[in-house]
This record gives C-alpha cells, sequence and structure tokens, in this order.
C-alpha cells in the first residue's frame, strides 16, 4: 500500500495543484468516450492520478489518501451529490476545490448544469484546469444529507417507486427498505448495483417469474400488468379463455380441446395485452404519466428561523427552498399556498418542515418519508471550479 501524498502548504490558488480524477463506474458505462477525452485532456494539462473506483469505498480511501491532490470528478449529478456528502462528513468539504467533468444523459446533468458547469467535456476538462474556484453555500439537514442546489416538496405523488412519473417508473424500483433514495446507485439491501438498469429475470427487479404463471412479473404490487397477470392465472388456469399454458385446458381425444379454448382466443389474447401496454405511463411524453389533474394538497407546517409560516390547518400546493445567492448565507423559501393568494416569499437560515409523512425532492434524489427535517444553510461551505467570468 503507497504511503499518502505529501500535504504542502495551502496554495493561494486551486489551479496548479497536481489532480486526482475520480471516473463513476456510471460514467464508464454510460459514455466512455468522454470519459476518454477528459482523460487525455487532464493527463497533458498538469499531473494526474486516476481511479476507477468500484463503489463508494473505493471512493472514500482515495480520497482519504489524496494528499495535496485537488479531486476532479467525471460522472452525473449523483455522483457530485455522493463525494460532497462524503467530503463534508469526514469535514473536508471546505478545503477541497471540487471540479466536476460532466458525463451522462442531459437529464442525468441537469444539477452540473444549473451550477455553471460546462456541459461539453473538452470545455469541462478545460474549466478544470484554467477555471476559477468559487464558493458556494450548502443546504444540509440533521441526517446529514445535502443540497446542492434546490428542494422541492411536491404535492400529491405517488410514492417512490410507483409508476406515475417515478424516476425509474416500474415496478420494483423502490427506494429501499427505509424508503430513503440510495446514493451509491444501488437499490438492493445486498449492495448489487442496480444502475445499468437492466432487465431481471431472477425477480430482483419486482417483476421476476413469480406466482402468476412464468409471466414477467413477480410481486403483485396492483399495477396494470400485475392486475393482467392475475386476472390471467385465475381465467387460464382451468383454460376458460384459453390464456393458460399450454397443459392448463382440459384437451379432448384429438388433442383439439373440449370447447373451452375458442379458435380466437389467441388473439383477444394479444389485443389485451396490447391495450396493457398502451395504458402504462410513458415517461417524458406530454400526458404519458397518469396523475391526477390537481393533485390533493398537503397539509405542513413550515418555520423559517423560527417564525411560523404555515400551519397544518392551511394546506400548501408546493414548497421550494435554494440557497438564495452564493456566499450570501440565506436559503430562498417560497410556499405555494392552496387557498387563493400569491406565493409567499422569505429567506433565512434555517427552514423546518414538519407534517404528515412526506417525500421531498433533493437535487437530483427523491427521499423520505420523513416526518419532519430541518435544513441549515452553511455559508461558503464549498468551492466549484467554474469557467472564467466575461
Amino acid at each position: 500500500m503507497s504511503a499518502p501524498d505529501p500535504r504542502p502548504p495551502a496554495p493561494d490558488t486551486a489551479r496548479g495543484r497536481p489532480l486526482l480524477m475520480v471516473i463513476d463506474p456510471n460514467a464508464r458505462r454510460t459514455d466512455g468516450e468522454s470519459v476518454r477525452i477528459a482523460k487525455d485532456v487532464l493527463c497533458a494539462g498538469a499531473q494526474t492520478k486516476i481511479c476507477l473506483p468500484d463503489g463508494p469505498e473505493e471512493v472514500e480511501r482515495a480520497l482519504a489518501r489524496r494528499g495535496a491532490r485537488r479531486p476532479v470528478l467525471v460522472g452525473d449529478d449523483r455522483a457530485l451529490l455522493r463525494m460532497v456528502e462524503l467530503l463534508h462528513r469526514r469535514r473536508e468539504l471546505a478545503d477541497a476545490a471540487l471540479s466536476l467533468v460532466p458525463v451522462g444523459g442531459s437529464a442525468t446533468v441537469a444539477l452540473a448544469h444549473s451550477l455553471g458547469v460546462p456541459t461539453d467535456a473538452v470545455a469541462a476538462a478545460r474549466t478544470v484546469l484554467d477555471g476559477t474556484a468559487r464558493p458556494r453555500d450548502l443546504l444540509v439537514d440533521e441526517s446529514g444529507g445535502v443540497v446542492l442546489g434546490e428542494l422541492r416538496i411536491p404535492s400529491g405523488l405517488a410514492p417512490y417507486g410507483a409508476h406515475d412519473g417515478m424516476p425509474d417508473g416500474g415496478c420494483g424500483a423502490a427506494a429501499g427498505p427505509d424508503g430513503m433514495d440510495r446514493m451509491d446507485g444501488t437499490d438492493r439491501t445486498d449492495g448489487t448495483d442496480r444502475t445499468d438498469r437492466t432487465d431481471r429475470t431472477d425477480g430482483t427487479d419486482g417483476h421476476g417469474p413469480g406466482p402468476h404463471g412464468d409471466g414477467s412479473r413477480g410481486r403483485d404490487c396492483g399495477c396494470a400488468p400485475c392486475a393482467h397477470d392475475r386476472r390471467w392465472a385465475e381465467d387460464g388456469a382451468d383454460g376458460r379463455d384459453g390464456a393458460g399454458p399450454p397443459g392448463n385446458g382440459r384437451e379432448g381425444p384429438d388433442g383439439e380441446g373440449d370447447g373451452h379454448r375458442p379458435w380466437w382466443s389467441p388473439a383477444a389474447r394479444t389485443a389485451r395485452t396490447a391495450l396493457t401496454l398502451l395504458s402504462l405511463p410513458v415517461i417524458g411524453l406530454a400526458g404519458g404519466a397518469r396523475r391526477p389533474a390537481h393533485p390533493p394538497p398537503q397539509r405542513l407546517r413550515i418555520e423559517a428561523d423560527g417564525v411560523l409560516l404555515t400551519d397544518l390547518d392551511r394546506p400548501v400546493e408546493r414548497v421550494s427552498v435554494s440557497t438564495a445567492a452564493p456566499g450570501g448565507g440565506l436559503a430562498e423559501i417560497v410556499v405555494h399556498p392552496h387557498a387563493a393568494g400569491g406565493p409567499l416569499h422569505t429567506r433565512a437560515r434555517a427552514v423546518t418542515v414538519s407534517g404528515p409523512d412526506f417525500r421531498y425532492h433533493a437535487d437530483a434524489l427523491i427521499r423520505g418519508p420523513v416526518r419532519s427535517r430541518t435544513w441549515t444553510v452553511l455559508a461558503e461551505a464549498w468551492s466549484l471550479m467554474l469557467p472564467h467570468r466575461p
């Protein structure tokens, strides 16, 4: 095991320091060409040590032994949140000027784009070498979670893992046994990486071979496909409509059946399957996700620096919390009440939301359910390398 890199006195600027390039596994799988371009640009412009971790533990070990090297992350928004949360937990976030090369689809790097990081691999790599470290405020909750951009509490959303408009859009896309979204890219208790979104046939994705015949679904979660399988099992088990697997119907002497399998049953079965597929939500298309036209409001108690903004007897449509301005040390809080009237705007250093179980969007993650959560603004808690201002 190599010794830690020597730590010289703190330099006046982040530029010119050697780099520790941490390449997220998802980035290698998603866009290997962008990873290669970023690696070539960084290695040509600075002394760079490359880290190819297979999990969060290896990332933590690499950061602990980085010495004077400046951390550079190649990955998406989730990888950035993991690294910031890790450095915050180690109390090293203020000393590390983070650099980011976003790799992934436009939706997975939306946070990086909103922070001002170029999404082009070449431009982002040049920003790592020639950019300027700019301090930014950080929202931190009592559980150690961090928010870099915006926190949102939308009303009326289905539980995480349901079909209607959720990130993974299918049964079995649960957030874990504790209801919290996993930040390590895993959604199984054994830590198996599920970020490749590959289909499983062993039931680990919630739709494997299960009690309803040999179809493609296991747990009966109540969704349309599972309801179809349930009807298939109930009707096809005795061959009443011929929808069951071969051998379930009662056959006559000539092997053609005893009249319980009409000749048109395969066509009817195909039509029913097509209707089931058409009824599923299509994430990203207008009107594809089946959501209520007017989701019910939420009863929440919201306090800003100890001052009551709204109570449980005044339902709200949605709440948003974000850092008002970099280095300002205040959070911008917007509460949209259900009653007539405009939204309520205020600024505070801490905001507490409590009430019945609610979930919230924290940048790229959906977390909860929780009954109470307090977020506090840490002024200039971290720095991000951004392009020079014109």
